[in-house]
């Protein structure tokens, strides 16, 4: 059976939608507290803006424009996320059947994806601009390849198109259309393709795209960038100078390792000695991609010297090494080998892979008071909502943070949900809502519903004023009754009563 899904790309696909589709059922069926970047998307939806802070505005945009559609849901907030997803393998599977001669590798190379753990797992449990990331990457990828291969029109516009959605979904993807421009000029076979006249239309596109968020940036660099600068420091930072270049490289060859490891191990379980002989076989693009990899990595070597990172994280490398396996079946391939045996073992490394993927995704919350710390999603907001609703219902909902606020506003789409100076001065809405207002907001820690000063002088700050202080303390759900988690809130009335 694995075989015959594994014969062509359209079969693997289908095995695939029934995957994420296994997927968006289990999101649907735990609780619908909202993780940190469900919650902010959940909290964005209700602006369209050129620009929302440290991350590019394109997952924002795609998530506004389908709850416009549908209203605030699980669903409009696990199908659009699982869609773009599937299109991440659609589109490596494509990628690699435009460098690979045999037709049964390009399925396996789109299916081995799972195996790396920043988009089997990762992408899957809590992030969202990644996801649209990893989405741009491979369509960036599937055109360049086959521009490399058989250049079209339709191919440059793949490039612009992706590399346009890529440097708005993050921006560490500008590293990948850079070195891919680096690595083709030493291969006189193909750098002529760099020069086409073709290239200048793709440029257009990806101006196109970028230009909103473009015009925003300027005014807005430090929001922009502070958050992600801070991130890149180490929690125990070294001393300026060599101490710090050596924490900062060290924490990238960690990254680095952590990111290849698992498929490289399951690769190589699978192939065996073939794939020790494969290691030395080379071809024009293998050069390419090798190249690619190498000026990738040099370029976060660049920002770990010259810009003094000293933390860099796995999910920053994805436009650098999400070509990993496409290089390593191509290095199987160009060795002229026999790889049917090596094939057999490694289909079924692909249904465990999404077996112990969904298990893990169940379990860590369903399971959590006997494997491990609450997770967020184990937050009763909806039990919440049953007791500070009991009596009255809000107007308007002022929140402390983007993950209060984005699970209040699953609990009450009809209802606005703001943050003080979010996107501009105070909070306008107070002022013209006539009714009771619901301050909530959560402290440093769980049991911590102590309102922050920042929180506390924003709202003061906004003309709103809090008369009496609550805390609402809940357990977790499917925990053991012990450990709970607080909120604390206050009920005052629009400013136009």
């Amino acid at each position: 059976m694995l075989e015959r899904i594994t014969k062509s790309l359209t079969s693997a696909a289908i095995f695939l939608a029934v995957y994420f589709l296994l997927n968006i059922a289990l999101r649907i069926a735990l609780p619908h507290t909202l993780d940190l970047d469900e919650a902010e998307q959940a909290f964005y939806s209700q602006y369209l803006l050129a620009g929302y802070g440290p991350q590019p505005p394109f997952y924002n945009w795609i998530q506004y424009a389908i709850v416009s559609v549908t209203g605030i849901t699980m669903w409009a907030l696990s199908v659009p996320k699982n869609i773009i997803l599937f299109g991440c393998y659609l589109f490596y599977g494509l990628a690699a059947r435009e460098v690979l001669k045999s037709r049964s590798l390009p399925p396996i190379a789109m299916l081995s994806l799972i195996t790396l753990p920043q988009v089997g797992l990762m992408a899957q449990r809590e992030l969202t601009h990644t996801v649209a990331l990893l989405f741009a990457t491979s369509l960036f990828l599937f055109g360049f390849f086959r521009t490399l291969r058989q250049p079209t029109i339709g191919s440059y516009l793949v490039i612009g198109i992706a590399t346009g959605i890529g440097l708005i979904s993050k921006y560490n993807f500008a590293i990948l259309p850079f070195a891919a421009f680096i690595a083709v000029l030493p291969e006189r076979k193909w750098r002529g393709r760099l020069f086409d006249w073709r290239l200048l239309p793709a440029i257009a596109i990806a101006i196109l795209i970028v230009l909103p968020h473009a015009l925003w940036l300027p005014e807005n660099l430090t929001n922009a960038s502070a958050p992600t600068l801070e991130r890149m420091t180490a929690e125990h930072e070294a001393a300026a100078g060599l101490p710090r270049i050596g924490q900062g490289l060290l924490s990238l060859v960690i990254a680095v390792l952590g990111f290849v490891a698992l498929p490289i191990i399951v690769v190589a379980a699978a192939f065996r000695r073939d794939f020790i002989r494969a290691l030395s076989s080379s071809s024009p693009m293998i050069r390419v991609i090798e190249r690619m990899i190498v000026v990738s990595l040099l370029g976060f070597a660049g920002i770990v010297v010259f810009a003094g990172a000293s933390d860099i994280h796995e999910r920053w490398l994805d436009p650098c090494l999400l070509v990993l396996l496409i290089y390593l079946f191509l290095k199987l391939e160009t060795a002229g080998l026999d790889l049917s045996a090596g094939l057999a073992r490694f289909r079924p490394v692909v249904p465990a892979f999404m077996i112990v993927i969904l298990s893990i995704l169940l379990l860590r919350i369903v399971a959590i008071q006997y494997i491990g710390t609450y997770t967020r999603t184990n937050v009763p907001f909806a039990n919440y909502v049953t007791e500070l609703t009991a009596t009255r219902k809000p107007v308007l909902i002022v929140a402390g943070t983007k993950f209060v606020a984005g699970n209040m506003k699953l609990e009450f789409p009809d209802v606005p949900v703001v943050i003080p100076f979010f996107p501009g001065p105070g909070v306008p809405e107070y002022g013209a809502a006539k009714g009771p207002v619901l301050v909530v907001w959560r402290g440093e820690t769980a049991n911590d519903p102590t309102i922050s000063p920042s929180f506390a002088n924003d709202l003061v700050r906004s003309g709103i004023h809090l008369k009496e202080i609550n805390t609402l303390t809940l357990p977790y759900l499917f925990g053991d009754g012990k450990h709970t988690f607080s909120i604390g809130y206050s009920w005052v009335e629009g400013g136009a009563q």
